[in-house]
């Protein structure tokens, strides 16, 4: 028990160091930020996101950043990347509109259905850790109702022990996919924002290839597959095309 203690307070001490670390840099980055050195902000920003650490509000000023250096494709990368962890997040959502304002290429994205928007907006209630903690502590509700089952011998007890373990497990799985398609959202590599000026889509994958079309910097693009330093990629109007990888980002 003494050993177990002395792990738990190293560890509680390294998340709190880590954590505090983490508060001066943002406050770093926002006092370069007031200060107009915006590529200082945006590399004291991103070495937050070096050490692991992601959120609404980092993506949020590291877009404002990057919208302030003149970088148009990477201030709507970052502003996706946040509302891929909080979508309904207003400041977010104004900025990407303003911003997207200024982009060359008018494509119009296609509407979700409200189901779609409601399961996302269900699975993105709360953080990936959340939903962890929570299917933890339903499972292990799930596993001292079967202990009291075979333990105490008492009807009453045992009779809402069984409704206990019954309605724990029914939200321990549901917990348990929403855990899952929250993992899976954040890891998705489906969308990519064009960080490049200007680039021309190919026909395939290699530079002698036709040209199909032209697109420019801060476009949303679906990606569909790659191949080598390639990406093959299709545009919300139906357009598909081969682009370098080094001309976009994932989101």
């Amino acid at each position: 028990m003494r050993y177990l203690s002395v792990i738990l307070f190293l560890v509680l001490s390294i998340n709190s160091v880590s954590a505090a670390n983490v508060d001066s840099l943002m406050m770093q980055g926002n006092q370069l930020y007031q200060n107009k050195q915006y590529d200082e902000a945006i590399n004291t920003y991103q070495e937050i996101l070096d050490q692991g650490y992601a959120s609404a509000a980092l993506y949020y000023n590291l877009g404002n950043a990057y919208y302030r250096a003149g970088k148009i494709g990477y201030a709507i990368l970052n502003y996706e990347r946040g509302l891929k962890l909080e979508p309904d997040n207003e400041d977010l959502q104004y900025n990407l509109k303003i911003v997207k304002a200024r982009t060359i290429d008018r494509i119009k994205e296609v509407p979700q259905i409200f189901l779609v928007d409601w399961w996302v907006t269900l699975i993105t209630a709360f953080s990936l850790t959340t939903w962890q903690v929570l299917v933890i502590i339903f499972y292990l509700i799930l596993l001292a109702s079967i202990t009291i089952f075979f333990v105490i011998k008492n009807g009453r007890l045992q009779r809402y022990s069984v409704y206990s373990a019954f309605i724990s497990l029914l939200i321990a799985i549901f917990f348990t996919i929403i855990l899952f398609a929250n993992l899976n959202r954040e890891t998705s590599k489906d969308f990519a924002i064009l960080t490049t000026n200007t680039v021309a889509a190919k026909q395939s994958p290699n530079d002698s290839s036709n040209d199909l079309f032209v697109v420019h910097e801060g476009l949303k693009v679906s990606v569909l597959s790659q191949f080598g330093d390639w990406v093959e990629v299709k545009l919300y109007d139906g357009k598909v095309g081969w682009l370098p990888k080094d001309a976009l980002e994932i989101i």
